[in-house]
């Protein structure tokens, strides 16, 4: 079976506890990552909303699975092909805070064609808006990024 996992480690110049707020808090996630009912709270089922696609209703499901803060976090994603598994680890570093991030078990051609859109979305938000929000300095709107990447996707196929 075809497999795949997206890791991606960022270096910030903020404290663990800054980068924990806009991993935590669903109003910083709404700014650079997609409108959302989060709370950090382990059990919670919440929803990531975005633009749909192709085969893809523009809904992610989650659920917080673990919480350690400010170091760990894990959730559930399940949307379109794919049921995963994202985790957030935090390290401080001398110049700041490291964040280690993994979206793990994309399974099937389907979902690892997904993980490489994925993949490119989620380098633009680790990259650009997060350290934007992170400096307070303004986002370009992230919502629908998913959905707009997937459309892109299929019409050049």
């Amino acid at each position: 079976m075809i497999k795949r996992d997206i890791v991606r480690t960022v270096d910030y110049p903020y404290p663990a506890e800054r980068v924990w707020e806009a991993l935590t808090s669903a109003e910083a996630l709404s700014s650079w990552l997609m409108p959302n009912d989060f709370v950090a709270e382990v059990g919670h089922e919440f929803t990531f909303t975005t633009d749909p696609g192709p085969g893809f209703d523009g809904i992610v499901h989650c659920e917080v699975l673990s919480l350690d803060p400010p170091r760990a976090m894990t959730w559930s994603w399940r949307g379109g092909p794919i049921n995963t598994t994202v985790e957030f680890l935090l390290s401080p570093i001398p110049t700041g805070t490291r964040l280690h991030f993994a979206q793990r078990g994309f399974r099937g051609p389907a979902a690892v064609a997904v993980s490489y859109v994925l993949s490119s979305g989620f380098g633009r938000m680790f990259e650009r808006a997060l350290p934007a929000y992170l400096s307070g300095a303004p986002i370009d709107p992230c919502h629908g990024w998913l959905g707009r990447i997937l459309q892109r996707r299929e019409e050049s196929t």
